[in-house]
């Protein structure tokens, strides 16, 4: 296939192509994955997360500087809200990162949420392994941010790190969210501004009464503006990558993922060709208007349905 050997090959425009295809579902898109799959596994996948409005997008700007000058190669995956008109990704890399824009080294692409939970869409999945098979060391995936949806992000890399802020107000609302369960770093981003300091404590305060055993999330100090604590964090996801090779977690969480995402194809499949199949040899009008007139409850509309196109108990 053309594509997927001139990817291999190092073309930059066969990766932007085939990214487009994955996300818009291409019918060729599941040959595409299978072909450059033996080429994957190799990158580590780094995942940033965090409310709107923690300074995510200059974080990671400063981050790939720091990556950067260390000789790694770097892919992108920001996932942005999704227009209601064209079903786009609102902010598109072409206003963010510019600074990164002629650097080879570099892969930045937007991907639109499209209405799937968690700030990631599915084709975030197929994306990464694209990036992967192209040969990028380090690939960093940043979520929208929607609260306590943003826990999907696990699912996809080895490296979480939950950003902060001071001016986000009591930290308690985070923790309510849902995201401290999945940081493996801690990032107060413009710590420069009042309350850092009483921030920094209380995630601090959190994480000693998790009292858990093996690695103690860290919390750091950033100012994305300037880039101070940038290299301290890049540090620190070195550290955590560390840890997990040293302790047996790092193919244990892979396997793990492997089996989520085994999980869930199955299940989308299984929809997919269950509604195919309704859709084309029933018709669910009448059915519709049945449940909505109170004549026949969902529950039992829905095994007859079922029933129908000789799908098992």
């Amino acid at each position: 296939m053309d594509l997927v050997r001139e990817l291999l090959q190092g073309d930059r425009r066969a990766l932007a192509r085939l990214i487009t295809l994955v996300e818009n579902n291409d019918p060729r898109k599941e040959e595409y994955i299978q072909q450059l799959f033996p080429h994957t596994g190799k990158a580590y996948l780094i995942g940033i997360t965090g409310a709107p409005g923690a300074g995510k997008s200059s974080l990671v700007d400063r981050l790939l500087e720091v990556m950067r000058r260390d000789g790694f190669t770097v892919g992108v995956i920001a996932v942005d809200p999704t227009s209601p008109f064209t079903g786009g990704a609102i902010l598109g890399d072409r206003i963010r990162m510019q600074d990164h824009a002629l650097d080879s080294g570099i892969f930045i692409r937007s991907m639109g949420t499209r209405g799937s939970l968690g700030g990631l869409s599915r084709a975030v999945l197929g994306a990464v392994q694209v990036m992967d098979a192209f040969g990028k060391d380090f690939i960093v995936i940043e979520t929208v941010g929607v609260g306590q949806s943003e826990v999907d992000i696990v699912k996809a890399a080895d490296s979480t790190a939950v950003v902060l802020t001071p001016a986000g107000g009591d930290s308690v609302q985070t923790i309510k969210a849902g995201i401290m369960e999945i940081g493996d770093l801690f990032v107060i981003n413009k710590s420069d501004l009042p309350g850092a300091e009483r921030t920094a404590a209380e995630v601090k305060m959190m994480l000693e009464l998790k009292e858990e055993p093996g690695w103690r999330p860290p919390v750091l100090p950033v100012i994305s503006l300037n880039g101070e604590g940038v290299a301290g964090l890049w540090r620190s996801l070195l550290e955590h990558r560390r840890y997990l090779e040293q302790h047996g977690l790092f193919e244990a969480r892979r396997r793990q993922r492997a089996a989520r995402e085994l999980g869930e194809l199955v299940e989308f499949l299984v929809k997919s060709r269950v509604w195919e199949n309704i859709r084309t040899q029933i018709s669910l009008d009448q059915l519709i208007e049945a449940i909505a007139l109170r004549r026949r409850d969902p529950y039992s509309a829905a095994r007859e349905l079922l029933r129908q196109i000789n799908f098992p108990d």
